[in-house]
C-alpha cells in the first residue's frame, strides 16, 4: 500500500534518487538564491543589465536603505497587528468549535462540521467584491482590524477541521471518567482536553502565522495606505513610477521572510510533533 523506503530499493533506483534529489533541491532554491543575490546587488548592476550574473560588489547597505527610503518598519508592524490577532482568534474559536464537534454527539454534528469545512472549497477570488463592499459598509475598509477580522472568519474553517479531527482521536475514556467524577464540561475542556492539544495548537499557530503573514491578495484588496498595509503589500511601493528598485524589493522581501522563518525554527519541535501525533500507533 505504501512505497518502500529508498534504502530497500534496487541499486539503480537508489542511484537515481541520489542524483535527482540534489538537482530538484537546487532547482527549488534557485528563485530564493536569485532574490538573495539581488538583495545585495548594487543598483549600478541592475542599470547595466546584470540581473542574473554575479554581483560586481556586495551592497549590504541595501538593507539599511530599505528602512531609510521606505516605511517598511511600519509595514512590518502592520503585519504583526494583523497576524497576531488572527492567530489568537482562530486558535480560540477553533479549539472551542473543535471540542464541541469532536466530543459531543448530536443530530446536526456532521452538517455543522461540513459548513465549517465547505468555506475552504470556495475560491477566494470570487469573494473579493462582496468582502470589499462588506468591510466598506461596516467602516472597516483600509483598517488592520478589518483585515484581521476577515482572516479570522476565513481561517476558522480550516482550523476547526484540524482541531476537530485531533480531538476526536483523543481517548474518550478520559472525558467519560471526568464526567463520572462530576467535573463540569468547561473544566473538562480547560484542564483535560486543552493540555493534550498543545502539540496541535503549536503546529496550527505556525501554519496560520505563515499563511496570514505571507498573504498578498487580501492585503492589497482590503488596505490601500501605508498606515494600514502589511509588508507583503507594502513592498510593491518600493518601485517608483519610472524606476524599478528590484534590489530594494529583494532586500525587503528577505527582511519580510524572517519572522515566519524564525517562528518555524523556534517551534520546529512542537510543529513536527503536532503534525505527526497519531500517525503511528
Amino acid at each position: 500500500m505504501f512505497p518502500r523506503p529508498v534504502d530497500q530499493a534496487s541499486p539503480l533506483v537508489r542511484t537515481a534518487y541520489q542524483v535527482a534529489l540534489p538537482i530538484a533541491l537546487i532547482l527549488w532554491l534557485l528563485p530564493l538564491l536569485g532574490v538573495a543575490l539581488t538583495s545585495v546587488r548594487p543598483s549600478s548592476d541592475l542599470a547595466a543589465g546584470n540581473y542574473f550574473g554575479w554581483p560586481s560588489s556586495f551592497a549590504i547597505s541595501n538593507y539599511a536603505e530599505v528602512f531609510q527610503n521606505s516605511p517598511i518598519g511600519r509595514y512590518i508592524f502592520n503585519s504583526f497587528k494583523v497576524t497576531i490577532p488572527t492567530v489568537i482568534g482562530t486558535l480560540v474559536l477553533s479549539c472551542m468549535t473543535g471540542f464541541a464537534l469532536g466530543v459531543y454527539r448530536f443530530r446536526s454534528n456532521i452538517l455543522i462540521f461540513f459548513l465549517f469545512v465547505a468555506g475552504n472549497f470556495v475560491p477566494f477570488q470570487i469573494l473579493m467584491v462582496p468582502v470589499r463592499d462588506l468591510t466598506f459598509n461596516m467602516g472597516l475598509y483600509n483598517t488592520t482590524a478589518g483585515l484581521a477580522m476577515f482572516h479570522i472568519a476565513f481561517q476558522t474553517g480550516f482550523c476547526t477541521l484540524f482541531m476537530r479531527n485531533f480531538i476526536a482521536a483523543l481517548p474518550r475514556e478520559l472525558i467519560e471518567a471526568a464526567r463520572v467524577e462530576g467535573v463540569a464540561e468547561w473544566k473538562i475542556f480547560w484542564y483535560i482536553v486543552l493540555p493534550l492539544m498543545r502539540p496541535a495548537i503549536a503546529a496550527l499557530s505556525v501554519l496560520v502565522f505563515t499563511f496570514i503573514w505571507n498573504d498578498f491578495f487580501w492585503a492589497t484588496v482590503l488596505t490601500t495606505s501605508a498606515s494600514t498595509q502589511p509588508v507583503t503589500a507594502g513592498l510593491s511601493s518600493l518601485n517608483g513610477q519610472w524606476i524599478a528598485a528590484w534590489h530594494l524589493v529583494s532586500a525587503g522581501s528577505i527582511i519580510a521572510a524572517m519572522p515566519p522563518v524564525l517562528m518555524f525554527f523556534l517551534m520546529q519541535k512542537h510543529f513536527i510533533a503536532g503534525l505527526t501525533l497519531g500517525a503511528v500507533k
